[in-house]
């Protein structure tokens, strides 16, 4: 039996701009089956919704901890949040 969906929205400090972390990032949520998109802030944070397979978004998490070898994340904001009706992970611009 699956688990039901889980969504969150992150919030990523530190150098995380310039250093292609929403790229990385959709890749990951790719690779782990999940939707949403990422997006640049404008005070320099990331921002992610990812839902799907809790585990999965649990891992996305994670991942975001670390983030790709050039960011240095100081901070990852976890907030659950309800589910959207999204088909696919992208970037936004």
């Amino acid at each position: 039996m699956n688990a039901s969906p889980r969504a969150v929205d992150l919030t990523i400090t530190g150098h995380v701009q310039g250093v292609s972390f929403r790229a990385y990032t959709a890749d990951r949520a790719r690779e782990l089956g999940l939707v949403g998109w990422v997006e640049n802030l404008d005070d320099g944070s990331v921002h992610v919704r990812a839902q799907g397979d809790p585990d999965a978004v649990e891992s996305l998490v994670d991942w975001c901890h670390d983030g790709p070898s050039a960011a240095r994340v100081d901070d990852v904001e976890v907030r659950d949040v309800a589910p959207e009706s999204v088909d696919d992970f992208y970037v936004r611009r």
